[in-house]
């Protein structure tokens, strides 16, 4: 598979995760200096790893949202958080994460997350 279509595949299962509007705004702001990261996102993150055969991509984004409660990442938890629920999570599976993050990683981080995830879901129930 060539370079360019890494980025392809890619950028494919990055809408079908995040939606068009997330990653168009994110190519939209990937200004010279920018744009090679997001073409690593793409190919590594989007392609060489969310699009291995051996998790479902709901598994995937519940680890996610467990790691970047871990690593503390509110911008990038809000973004997946979106995902998550693309990829069918539940806001029942997305808690239970939550709270096993919290313990884990650091009450302070579960309660960033928790504040983050209950914005989503607001966001999520209101666009219904």
């Amino acid at each position: 598979m060539s370079g360019n279509e890494r980025y392809e595949a890619g950028m494919r299962n990055r809408r079908k995760v995040m939606g068009d509007e997330f990653v168009d705004r994110a190519m939209a702001n990937a200004d010279e200096f920018g744009a090679p990261m997001q073409e690593l996102v793409a190919e590594y993150c989007w392609n060489a790893i969310w699009g291995r055969p051996g998790l479902e991509h709901k598994t995937r984004s519940l680890l996610n949202l467990a790691m970047l409660t871990a690593l503390n990442r509110p911008h990038e938890l809000r973004g997946h958080l979106v995902g998550a629920l693309r990829n069918g999570c539940t806001p029942d599976e997305i808690r239970e994460v939550l709270l096993q993050a919290a313990v884990y990683a650091g009450v302070p981080a579960g309660v960033d997350a928790f504040r983050i995830a209950r914005e989503v879901l607001a966001e999520a129930d209101a666009a219904a």
